[in-house]
């Protein structure tokens, strides 16, 4: 601990967060980029990019760092962040009125997703989800597209860790991966919660990497296949709009 302003501060704590604030201004960042901003050896900064990653508050992409997804959970929690969940909230909310069910934003966090955004359906009767909460990959129409539109190596590292369920039986899992890809959508029904059904299309980013998962969700009493199926199409047209809106901010 040292004295900063009369105040005393932990100078590992405070190093962190000056690493974190680089990015208020920059998309990615390298570490010699992030050591020359914060005025320390390239050792020092390493060490602090580890720990920042491991819990989940940078991502690494090559030899790049961006911030991760530990901060769209603490961003949950503020009423106004200027960030995709909330660059997207406007269509979202025009896709919940047009088809009168929740819609959910998910992007994917190492063998979880998490909801960033959400949208609840104004039906007495709906599905409610809340923003922030963390899933598993295994189940669930977005974890199916998450999965489905990562590349092989991601998918593969995901089915291998040992939080993946021996139960899943790993080719027909795949199989479903694959019809995933070539229809562009993905269902799911009382997979995850009870008397839920979802069906769920991915948003690429502009390298046509699966950047997040947009989903609409429901009661299984109005959410039937064959509904869902004809949700698909008007969830890829709001996915495409949303990647355009996402591609145009540099996001």
């Amino acid at each position: 601990m040292e004295e900063s302003g009369g105040k005393l501060t932990v100078r590992a704590v405070e190093r962190a967060l000056d690493i974190l604030m680089c990015f208020k201004d920059a998309h990615d960042l390298s570490l010699t980029e992030i050591s020359g901003r914060v005025g320390l050896n390239k050792s020092t900064v390493h060490r602090l990019l580890a720990t920042l990653e491991e819990k989940g508050f940078l991502l690494r992409d090559g030899d790049k760092f961006r911030l991760g997804y530990s901060v769209w959970e603490l961003a949950a929690n503020l009423t106004q962040v200027d960030d995709a969940a909330q660059l997207l909230l406007p269509e979202m909310e025009r896709l919940r009125d047009q088809l009168g069910e929740t819609i959910s934003l998910y992007v994917r966090d190492g063998n979880d997703r998490i909801r960033i955004q959400a949208v609840q359906s104004n039906q007495a009767i709906r599905r409610v989800a809340p923003i922030g909460v963390r899933l598993p990959l295994y189940v669930g129409a977005s974890s199916k597209v998450l999965l489905a539109f990562a590349d092989e190596a991601e998918r593969a590292e995901t089915m291998q860790s040992p939080s993946w369920p021996a139960s899943i039986e790993t080719q027909d899992f795949l199989q479903q991966l694959e019809e995933v890809r070539r229809s562009g959508y993905a269902l799911s029904v009382e997979e995850r919660e009870p008397g839920a059904a979802a069906v769920s299309v991915p948003i690429l980013d502009r390298s046509h990497r699966i950047s997040a998962a947009l989903s609409v969700s429901g009661p299984v009493s109005r959410m039937t296949p064959d509904t869902m199926r004809t949700y698909a199409p008007l969830l890829m047209e709001a996915a495409s709009r949303m990647e355009k809106m996402i591609r145009t901010v540099n996001l």
